[in-house]
């Protein structure tokens, strides 16, 4: 699965327990009619991979949902979901993806055509 959005934040990494697992937070706001923003978690050597990121970045986030049963001290059970991150991809959005025309090159880039002949028949419907 994948989320698509701009960097709202990008967290301290975490340590817990004795053996040192580690844990970094990513939040990202999707650019849709009702902006979500999703809290991505990193873990472990995952963490490292926002190194190279920023506030304010279009970035695609390949996740997954992850789920965990747990039952509290009065024996109730209990469900929780998270999401968790594994690779970090950098979105440059082209012109024709933000909705307008692609850059067309400059007139000097196409080579004039010298030996047009309007009176040969071509197979062309206009």
């Amino acid at each position: 699965m994948e989320v698509q959005g701009k960097i709202k934040l990008i967290g301290e990494t975490q340590t817990f327990g004795s053996n040192g697992f580690r844990k970094r937070e990513l939040v990202v706001t999707t650019e849709e009619q009702y902006p979500q923003h999703i809290m991505i978690e990193f873990v472990q050597d995952k963490s490292d991979l926002l190194n190279n990121y920023s506030v304010g970045q279009d970035v695609k986030v390949s996740i997954n949902l992850r789920g965990r049963e747990w039952t509290n001290p009065q024996g109730e059970v209990k469900y929780f979901n998270s999401i968790q991150g594994w690779r970090v991809e950098s979105l440059q959005q082209t012109q024709a993806e933000s909705g307008g025309m692609p850059p067309v090159p400059p007139a000097e880039a196409f080579a004039p055509a010298d030996e047009l002949n309007e009176e040969e028949h071509d197979d062309l419907p206009f």
